[in-house]
């Protein structure tokens, strides 16, 4: 037996003005996106703008249904969209925000498992790097890439 250790890499800023001007539009972008989400039963409001490779901004709000779990979060909404409507465009950047009863979670949402799946997919699809970028109102947390955020990655596509 042999122990190992997992090292997660992450940029953290306490605020989008320390961000470079895309990554903090993707922050505004994210935020706004809330104003979408339907969630009448848990009162949490996600959004989500995802950056393509031909600059394209695409965005994303949860979805709640009372016939659980019909809904879909932020984050799937607009990769699904991405890769329906561009199949061969690569992921670049996924920003997400949540919020709880209209006000920013002071520290950033996280991805649920689906998600992450999700993004891991779309990453080994494109053989690009999929950055991450989780916001709360008192810091907002980068990700290089979805392997930070799900080590130990389900890849199907591997099993070939």
């Amino acid at each position: 037996m042999s122990t190992k250790k997992l090292v997660i890499n992450y940029e953290e800023f306490a605020s989008p003005s320390e961000m470079l001007p895309e990554d903090q539009e993707l922050v505004r972008l994210a935020v706004e996106s809330q104003k979408g989400s339907y969630s009448p039963y848990s009162h949490f409001q996600v959004g989500a703008a995802l950056k393509l490779a031909n600059g394209l901004i695409v965005k994303g709000a949860n979805q709640e249904n009372a016939a659980y779990p019909s809904g879909l979060c932020a984050e799937r909404t607009a990769m699904f969209w991405a890769g329906a409507n561009y199949p061969d465009v690569a992921m670049e950047t996924l920003a997400i925000a949540g919020s709880d009863h209209g006000v920013l979670c002071e520290s950033p949402a996280s991805p649920c498992g689906a998600c992450r799946q999700v993004m891991a997919e779309y990453q080994k699809k494109h053989k690009k790097p999929l950055k991450v970028i989780l916001v709360g109102s008192k810091r907002i947390r980068k990700f290089a890439c979805v392997d930070d955020l799900l080590p130990f990655i389900f890849d199907s596509l591997s099993m070939e």
